[in-house]
């Protein structure tokens, strides 16, 4: 049983722990707000878990990137368990049954890289050598004919091998933007998409390879010879004396290159008719491309933002492989090829191919342009890398008809 003096001593002790008559207590404050601080770490901790739980579910749920605005809602596919969901593909062609041979020969034709290109019948034999090139490297081939005439390929041998696309008149970046959606070709390393009026004498796949890896270019194109038909950018021209080169010195007309560009066309630039990606910068760039825009008029000047670093290290034009732009123009005719709209108020009406096409592009090219600085303005959080760079005032002095 407690004595006097023991209660009294506790009635002390107690009595200490308020302020005078005031009735608030004098609780040290160091060890309350270690609480406070331990339950508030617990709470954003589970919180961050939490949010990273669902977004490793979004992405299994949704491998596809559905969009805001595609009228699917987003809880579509809750009615099948998670584990079912592939969310990766690729474009490998599979046996109808499998021996084991045939499991042999499939695990050994699996192709890291991926070479698409827009074809029509006139450029066969330019096709087939660039082709020719490629397949020992172990390339998986993607044809775009944008003509339709698909039998005329059978009797190459490796046409049976080759996915064949279709699509009458419609240009590389249509093609690219419905059949190369990244969770397509996401096994593959690098993507080369390419135009089909090439010259590869002096172009080698593997060398090319492990100069863009030793170097790490994430955008890329092989050089241009310098007696090449189609040229519009110096900095794609070959340098001999280099393997590689990321910048170019210009000074002409509305052009200025100099130690303090630091945009295109001057640096970080490739042109349309030969890019090459890794998968991380095709993920981006198929972003890019527009659904509704196919002539792809200015994305080679937005293509650095897809470097995935700073684009005058991360993009590069390489010399040791050089190619020779040909520039054939056969999507849509020739140049000088008129033809008869039918149908409608133009019934009979002539129109020359080219000029409507050259039309068509400088409007898609105005309207990509303006999406880009309406995007900039409405996303309050992006932030322009390249915002201070004093290479960008005139990205265009001259256009080239990109073909398909």
């Amino acid at each position: 049983m407690m004595t006097f003096k023991s209660w009294r001593w506790l009635l002390k002790k107690r009595l200490a722990l308020f302020d005078g008559g005031t009735g608030r207590a004098k609780m040290k404050p160091l060890p309350f707000m270690g609480v406070v601080f331990t339950v508030m770490l617990f709470i954003v901790y589970r919180t961050t878990n939490y949010q990273y739980r669902q977004a490793e579910m979004e992405l299994r749920l949704n491998p596809f990137y559905l969009l805001k605005d595609s009228g699917i809602p987003a809880t579509s596919l809750n009615t099948l368990p998670h584990g079912i969901i592939e969310a990766r593909s690729d474009l490998e062609l599979k046996p109808l049954w499998s021996s084991g041979s045939s499991k042999t020969e499939l695990s050994r034709r699996s192709s890291q890289y991926l070479l698409a290109i827009p074809v029509g019948i006139k450029q066969k034999h330019n096709v087939d050598r660039i082709i020719r090139k490629f397949l020992p490297e172990n390339f998986t081939i993607v044809l775009f004919h944008y003509d339709g005439n698909v039998d005329g390929w059978w009797d190459l041998k490796w046409s049976k091998k080759a996915i064949h696309m279709v699509g009458f008149n419609q240009t590389k970046w249509w093609f690219a933007k419905r059949f190369l959606h990244p969770a397509v070709v996401s096994i593959y390393d690098y993507i080369f998409l390419w135009d089909e009026d090439l010259g590869v004498e002096h172009f080698h796949p593997r060398r090319y390879l492990e100069i863009v890896k030793s170097e790490g270019l994430e955008i890329s194109q092989p050089a241009l010879d310098p007696n090449s038909t189609g040229i519009h950018h110096r900095i794609t021209i070959r340098q001999r004396s280099n393997k590689f080169h990321q910048r170019v010195y210009d000074i002409r007309g509305g052009t200025n290159c100099s130690d303090e560009s630091d945009g295109p066309p001057c640096t970080g630039f490739v042109e349309g008719m030969a890019p090459v990606f890794s998968r991380a910068a095709w993920h981006c760039a198929w972003h890019l491309i527009q659904s509704d825009l196919v002539h792809g008029w200015g994305m080679d000047m937005k293509l650095g933002y897809c470097s995935q670093g700073d684009r005058r290290n991360k993009v590069g034009v390489v010399d040791s492989e050089y190619i020779v732009h040909q520039s054939i123009q056969t999507l849509g005719g020739q140049s000088a090829r008129k033809t008869s709209i039918p149908g409608g108020p133009t019934k009979g009406r002539e129109v020359d191919v080219r000029s409507e096409i050259r039309r068509q592009s400088t409007s898609e090219l105005q309207t990509f342009e303006e999406r880009w600085e309406q995007a900039m303005k409405e996303d309050r959080y992006w932030v322009d890398p390249y915002r201070r760079s004093p290479g960008r005032r005139r990205l265009y002095s001259r256009r080239r008809l990109h073909k398909a």
